[in-house]
C-alpha cells in the first residue's frame, strides 16, 4: 500500500539562487514591535538575495502583487517571506508565487509574528535583531530547496461513519444524499445515542425522541445508507481515500431477517434485569430492544444473562418465536470495507461521581444524576413520567440542582465547561414546575453559561415565571437522614456572604460530559491527537474546526467537544460536506513535504516504524533486502523519523539534514562576527 517517494526536480531555473526577501508588518501585529525596514534593509546585504522590501500585508492582494511582479521582473528563483505562521498563510503564498511561474516549494516561511513581535513585545531592539537572524537563516535553507511534485491518489467513493447519535445520523443521511455509499456503525443494538434517552430538549422543549425518531427511520430507508447496528470497528489501516476498515458485528442471537419486532420473545422470557437504557431504573428482559422506537426494530439476547446461552435450560424464547428467528448457535462476523472517508461522532459520556465523597450520590438514594432524572420524567420511562424518590417512591416537593459535578473542577483533573448543564438543569427545572407548580426548586450554581439562542430568555423565564430559585455558591456539604431520606446541603451564598442549610427531598447532580470510552480504540488505531480534555482534537479550532490530522478524517458532536444538539447537527453537516466534496472530486492532492528513505543507508532495523506516531513507515523485503519505505499520504512530514535514524537514511524532504544545518550555520556565523563565542 506504500507509495513512491516525492520526486526532486530542478533547482529552480538558474546554477545560482536568486532570492527575494519580503517582510510583513501585519498592520501592528509584527510592525508594532518588530522594525521591518530595518529588517529588509538588512536582508538585502545577505549573499544570494537580490530583492528585499517590507510590505504592510504581504497576505492582501496588493501585497502578493508586490511579489509576484518581483519574480518575473526580477527573475527571482527562491521567494522567502516574513511574517506570521506557515499554519496560517503556507498555502497563500504558495499559491502567489505559483500564479508567477514559480515551483510553489521554492517559498519558505519565516515566522516573525509567534516567534519575534509576540513574544518579545516589551523588547523591540531584540525582537527586531531576533527576526533579522531568522530571515538569514530562512535565506540560506532557501538556497537548498528542490522543486517538489505533488501526487495524487484516488478517492473511493464510499464513507464511514462511526457513532449513530444525532450528529452521526444527520452525518450519514447527508452524505448518503448526495449519491454516496454509506455506512454507518453503532455499537448498541439502535442508532439514536444520548438523545433518544432524554424527555425534552432546551430551550424549546421539544420532545426528543419526536425529532429523533422520524431522523432513524430516514436513516433506515435511505437506500445508500447502510446502518450496521450492534457492531464495533476493530481495525483500520489506509490513507485518505483508501482507508480498510474492518467492522465486527456482534452476535444478537436473532436472525435479523427473520425477526418482525413482535416483541412476543421478551413477553415469554423469565429473565429481568436492569435496563441500561433505563440507567438502571427500569428493568428490561434478556431478549430485548433498548426502545420502542428502536432502528432497526430488531431483538437482542444479552448473553450474559440468557439461561440458555449460559447453559441452563430455557428456550422461551425460541419457542415462543412463531418466525423461527432465534439463533443461539450465532457467532461474531467480521466484514471488510474500503471506504474513502471516514466521520468519527462517537459522542460522549458521561460523569459518574467518584464511589465516595461527591455529593453522597452513592451514599444516598435520593441524590441522582441528571441522565437519570431524564428517564424518571421521560414519559416512556420506567415510572411513566412520574418523578418520584427513589428511596420511597414519593413525590419530592423539595429539589436541588447542583451545577459542574464533572465539570470546571481542577481536583478532578477536569477542567472543560460542558455546556449543557446550566441549560439542561434549567429544562428540567421547569418539566417538573409544569407538572406540580408546587415544587420547589433550587439550583446551585458558579456561574450561569447561557450562551445559544434562546437560552438566554429561558434563563429568565423559569426564574421569573417558575419561580425557580438560584443560589450562587458550590455546596460544601450533603448530609442526608437515615430515617427520612432527606437531604441538608450546606452551601455558601456568595451574592450574600452568609452560609446556609436547607433541607430537600432529591438532589439532582448536573453532570459534565467527558470523552466517550467508543472514542479511544478508534482514536489509538487513527492515531489521532486528543485535546487537553480528552476529546479528539481539530485541526485546527477556528478556520478547519471539523478536520483532523489525518486527511480524510473528519470530527463532530461531542467527539470533538461538548455542546448542545443544534451544534452537533450543524458540525455533523459541515463533516459531510468536507467528506463528499473530496469524494466528488475523486482524487486527493498529497503534500510532497514528507520523509525520504535512502535505500542505499537504510538497513531496515525498523526504529522508523516505531517512532511513527502516523504510522507511515512500514518494513518491505525489496530484492531480498528489507528496507523502510514511506506512504506519502499518511506522512505527515513531522520529522520523527528522520531524527530518530541512527543510520541518517531519513531526510525531510524541503527540511533536509543539510538544509538544517545550513540555518545552524547561518545563525552561529552571525553569533560570531558579533563576537559571540
Amino acid at each position: 500500500m506504500a507509495m513512491p517517494n516525492a520526486e526532486l526536480k530542478d533547482n529552480g531555473g538558474g546554477t545560482e539562487p536568486k532570492i527575494g526577501v519580503f517582510v510583513c508588518h501585519c498592520g501592528t501585529n509584527i510592525g508594532g514591535v518588530v522594525d521591518c525596514e530595518k529588517v529588509a534593509k538588512a536582508a538585502s546585504t545577505i549573499e544570494g538575495v537580490a530583492v528585499s522590501k517590507d510590505l504592510k500585508y504581504a497576505c492582501s492582494d496588493l501585497g502578493q502583487d508586490e511579489i509576484q511582479k518581483a519574480i518575473k521582473e526580477e527573475g527571482l528563483n527562491r521567494i522567502v517571506v516574513a511574517s506570521c505562521s506557515p499554519r496560517l498563510h503556507e498555502f497563500t503564498f504558495r499559491n502567489c508565487v505559483e500564479e508567477a511561474g514559480l515551483n510553489p516549494y521554492f517559498m519558505i516561511m519565516v515566522n516573525l509574528r509567534e516567534q519575534c513581535s509576540w513574544v518579545h513585545m516589551k523588547e523591540p531592539e531584540d525582537a527586531t535583531a531576533k527576526a533579522s537572524d531568522l530571515i538569514r537563516m530562512g535565506v540560506e535553507r532557501s538556497k537548498l530547496l528542490s522543486s517538489l511534485s505533488p501526487r495524487e491518489v484516488a478517492v473511493e467513493p464510499t464513507c464511514l461513519v462511526i457513532g449513530a447519535g444525532i450528529a452521526g445520523i444527520q452525518a450519514a443521511l447527508d452524505v448518503a444524499q448526495k449519491g454516496f455509499k454509506t455506512y454507518l456503525v453503532e455499537k448498541e443494538p439502535s442508532i439514536g445515542g444520548h438523545m433518544a434517552q432524554l424527555d425534552k430538549t432546551f430551550p424549546t422543549g421539544d420532545c426528543a425522541i419526536c425529532i429523533l425518531a422520524p431522523k432513524m427511520v430516514e436513516a433506515s430507508r435511505q437506500k445508500n445508507l447502510e446502518i450496521l447496528a450492534y457492531s464495533e470497528v476493530v481495525d483500520i489501516d489506509g490513507y485518505v481515500g483508501n482507508f480498510n476498515v474492518k467492522v465486527r458485528m456482534k452476535p444478537r442471537y436473532v436472525d435479523e431477517e427473520k425477526c418482525v419486532g413482535c416483541g412476543v420473545c421478551t413477553e415469554k422470557c423469565p429473565v429481568k434485569v436492569p435496563n441500561e437504557f433505563d440507567v438502571g431504573f427500569g428493568m428490561r428482559k434478556a431478549i430485548y430492544v433498548p426502545f420502542p422506537q428502536a432502528v432497526p426494530l430488531k431483538y437482542t439476547i444479552d448473553a450474559e444473562n440468557c439461561r440458555q446461552l449460559q447453559g441452563k435450560k430455557c428456550g422461551a424464547c425460541a419457542k415462543a418465536c412463531i418466525n423461527d428467528a432465534i439463533d443461539y448457535e450465532q457467532q461474531p462476523r467480521d466484514l471488510d470495507l474500503k471506504v474513502g472517508t471516514i466521520i468519527i461522532a462517537t459522542g460522549f459520556d458521561t460523569y459518574i461521581p467518584m464511589k465516595k465523597g461527591v455529593y453522597s450520590y452513592w451514599e444516598s438514594e435520593n441524590v441522582i444524576t441528571a441522565m437519570e432524572l431524564e428517564r424518571l420524567i421521560n414519559a416512556a420511562g420506567p415510572t411513566g413520567g412520574h418523578l418520584i424518590r427513589p428511596s420511597d417512591k414519593t413525590e419530592p416537593k423539595r429539589i436541588a440542582f447542583i451545577q459542574c459535578v464533572g465539570s470546571r473542577n481542577h481536583k478532578l483533573g477536569i477542567q472543560h465547561c460542558s455546556r449543557v448543564c446550566c441549560m439542561y438543569a434549567m429544562k428540567n427545572a421547569q418539566i417538573i414546575k409544569e407538572h406540580d407548580p408546587e415544587t420547589d426548586i433550587a439550583i446551585y450554581y458558579n456561574d450561569i453559561r447561557a450562551f445559544g439562542k434562546g437560552f438566554e430568555e429561558l434563563y429568565h423565564r423559569i426564574r421569573m415565571d417558575y419561580g425557580v430559585e438560584f443560589i450562587r455558591g458550590r455546596p460544601a456539604r450533603l448530609t442526608t437522614d437515615p430515617e427520612t431520606g432527606n437531604i441538608t446541603i450546606r452551601a455558601e451564598e456568595t451574592l450574600l456572604a452568609k452560609i446556609t442549610e436547607r433541607d430537600f427531598d432529591l438532589v439532582v447532580l448536573s453532570v459534565g460530559l467527558l470523552p466517550s470510552q467508543g472514542t479511544m480504540p478508534i482514536q489509538k488505531m487513527l492515531s489521532l491527537p486528543t485535546s487537553p480534555d480528552g476529546f479528539l482534537q481539530e485541526l485546527h479550532p477556528k478556520l478547519r474546526p471539523i478536520e483532523t490530522a489525518i486527511d480524510g478524517v473528519f470530527i463532530c458532536g461531542c467527539a470533538q467537544g461538548p455542546k448542545d444538539i443544534p451544534d452537533s447537527v450543524a458540525q455533523a453537516k459541515a463533516t459531510a460536506s468536507e467528506a463528499s466534496t473530496l469524494m466528488i472530486r475523486s482524487k486527493h492532492v498529497v503534500e510532497p513535504l514528507t520523509a525520504s528513505i535512502n535505500d542505499e543507508l537504510c538497513v531496515g532495523c525498523g526504529l522508523c516504524t516505531d517512532v511513527c506516531p502516523y504510522g507511515a513507515i512500514e518494513l518491505q523485503d525489496k530484492d531480498g533486502q528489507i528496507k523502510a519505505v514511506v506512504t506519502e499520504a499518511l506522512c505527515h512530514g513531522c520529522g520523527t523519523c528522520a531524527a530518530a535514524c541512527p543510520q541518517r537514511a531519513i531526510d525531510q524532504l524541503q527540511f533536509s539534514n543539510r538544509q538544517i544545518m545550513s540555518e545552524i550555520s547561518a545563525a552561529l556565523s552571525h553569533e560570531k562576527a558579533a563576537g559571540g563565542e
